[in-house]
């Protein structure tokens, strides 16, 4: 039974069993027992009745004094979560987590993580997209797309609608593990229709006719995450722009989207993101820079009249 003598990563854990197995994906879920590992360490001995103001930010700035300010934040809201049905359950009188104070180590030198249009247009140039379907053909859809990696390999032909020019993102593949397999999306949210160019349509019309409509295109055998950003590394390189990852494919599309106008909401849709501040914090920079650029244009604006 949970009491208030009962110590707080004993709890946590005992949380994490009833509330986040099966409710959330491998992935997550192996994200809070790295949560967990980490308060055993931190406080082996801090019973939930000790849980106060002054202990829960001791145990965030032990955290943080080996992490991000970022990485911080994700381990406060895990623990915040299962702080808070403590509260509510009566186990414990006070939320101690209120007003705390999120620390982290310097962060470090980031690497770009989009390209421009001229860089992507080179990078495009250089894909090797014969008459069979090949990874190059993903680098493409997923730069045109946005679509997240585990999407891509996740696609079906009948996925595709080439009538309506979309295609329906409706599940995810499990390159993680050693067998592979489908499995959701990462959220509700990633549930969508992302339309698609004319041109995109036209090209895997031809490719995917003859394949099998509850088959992933892009999977056979055993895929890495390592092996398209190894092959996206070499094709940077040869292009001579900066070097990006699979994920960059999705920063670039929807950096180059935000550039040309296209509303903060349209892209939040397109991406699969669950709200509009999910995009934000993602691409703040970018908003910034066309928020410059937009006052550049009301002091033209109001030095006309």
């Amino acid at each position: 039974m949970i009491s208030e003598s009962t110590k707080f990563h004993e709890y946590f854990l005992e949380w994490i069993k009833l509330y986040k197995e099966g409710a959330v994906r491998e992935i997550t879920l192996k994200k809070y027992y790295t949560s967990h590992l980490f308060i055993t360490q931190i406080a082996p001995n801090l019973l939930l009745s000790e849980l106060s103001r002054q202990s829960y930010q001791a145990i965030l700035n032990e955290y943080a004094s080996t992490h991000e300010k970022q990485t911080t934040k994700d381990f406060h809201h895990q623990l915040k979560s299962s702080i808070r049905d403590a509260v509510d359950e009566k186990i414990i009188a006070h939320d101690p987590t209120r007003k705390v104070v999120i620390k982290g180590k310097k962060p470090r030198d980031k690497k770009q993580k989009y390209l421009s249009q001229f860089e992507l247009q080179k990078l495009l140039d250089i894909l090797d997209l014969g008459n069979e379907i090949n990874l190059d053909w993903m680098i493409l859809l997923m730069a045109k797309t946005g679509i997240r990696f585990s999407e891509a390999l996740g696609l079906t032909p009948e996925d595709f609608d080439f009538h309506n020019h979309s295609i329906t993102i409706n599940k995810s593949w499990d390159y993680r593990s050693e067998h592979g397999g489908f499995q959701g999306t990462k959220n509700k949210s990633s549930i969508r229709k992302v339309p698609i160019d004319w041109k995109t349509c036209m090209q895997f019309s031809h490719l995917i006719q003859e394949k099998q409509e509850n088959q992933p295109i892009f999977v056979a055998g055993r895929i890495y995450n390592s092996t398209v950003n190894h092959r996206l590394k070499k094709y940077c390189q040869k292009a001579n722009i900066p070097v990006i990852s699979a994920h960059g494919l999705r920063h670039t599309h929807a950096s180059l989207l935000l550039f040309a106008g296209v509303s903060i909401a349209t892209v939040a849709r397109r991406l699969g993101h669950a709200n509009m501040t999910t995009t934000q914090q993602v691409y703040l920079h970018i908003i910034q820079e066309l928020e410059n650029q937009d006052n550049d244009k009301v002091m033209r604006y109001l030095s006309s009249i």
